[in-house]
């Protein structure tokens, strides 16, 4: 009984980490919480990915853009803009031209530069292009999934830049579980595609970062991973269409 309220535990962190879902407040965090709740991440992509196909797949009297940014709103309310956050943190650290210790200074720096800047805005277009794009609706459930389930990769494979880090307390994250919940996005129609984008994607993200940060990542670098990982699967299903 000790072990499933364990998991539950570990479920109930991931989706207060990751949503702004109103759930009761964990008062006193233990060693190993953080680890333990990524491997629910992807119930946190369920979630994100559930309300945002939802708007896309209500039928609304609405355009097409109208719709999509409706979505694209749902989308950084429910995560409360942590991954954009990250996003943002990360490109202005990133490129800039400076030392890799000089760059993790830069991710400490709550101020938002050019870098950041431009990145975000990017970022926000193209999201809310591929969401007006003729997708299905249940491709942004497997975006969502898949980055929150891809991460744990580059959680695994990189030490952390920053030990005092959050990003520290959440790695060795438990594959069995996250790769159970997401399995059923692998039956949805040309998911095993996405699927394959996806990795590849948070896999040369999380390269590229740790190659300018000195060969470690940091919580703001997960953050960019799941929303590029969650561009690559969106435009997977774009380019799938617009192939077919």
């Amino acid at each position: 009984m000790s072990a499933f309220r364990d998991q539950l535990r570990a479920a109930h962190l991931a989706l207060s980490f990751l949503t702004t879902l109103p759930l009761p407040h964990i008062k006193k965090l233990e060693e190993g919480d953080f680890a333990r709740a990524s491997a629910y991440y992807p119930l946190a992509g369920y979630a994100v990915g559930g309300l945002a196909a939802l708007l896309l797949w209500l039928p609304l009297p609405l355009p097409d853009g109208v719709r999509a940014a409706l979505a694209v709103g749902a989308w950084l309310a429910l995560t409360g803009m942590l991954h954009f956050d990250g996003l943002v943190d990360s490109a202005d650290a990133l490129f800039a031209m400076k030392s890799p210790q000089q760059r993790l200074e830069i991710l400490k720096d709550v101020h938002v530069g050019a870098f950041g800047l431009a990145t975000g805005v990017l970022y926000l277009l193209t999201l809310w292009s591929l969401l007006s794009a003729p997708i299905p609706a249940f491709a942004v459930v497997v975006a969502a999934v898949v980055a929150r389930t891809a991460l744990l990769l580059p959680m695994n494979l990189y030490p952390a830049a920053r030990q005092e880090s959050l990003g520290a307390r959440s790695r060795e994250g438990r594959w069995g579980v996250a790769l159970l919940l997401a399995l059923p996005t692998l039956l949805l129609p040309q998911a095993a595609a996405a699927w394959l984008a996806g990795g590849v994607a948070a896999l040369l993200t999380a390269r590229f970062a740790a190659s300018r940060l000195g060969g470690g990542l940091s919580g703001d670098i997960y953050g960019m991973i799941v929303t590029v990982t969650e561009l690559t699967v969106l435009g997977a299903y774009a380019w799938q269409r617009g192939a077919a």
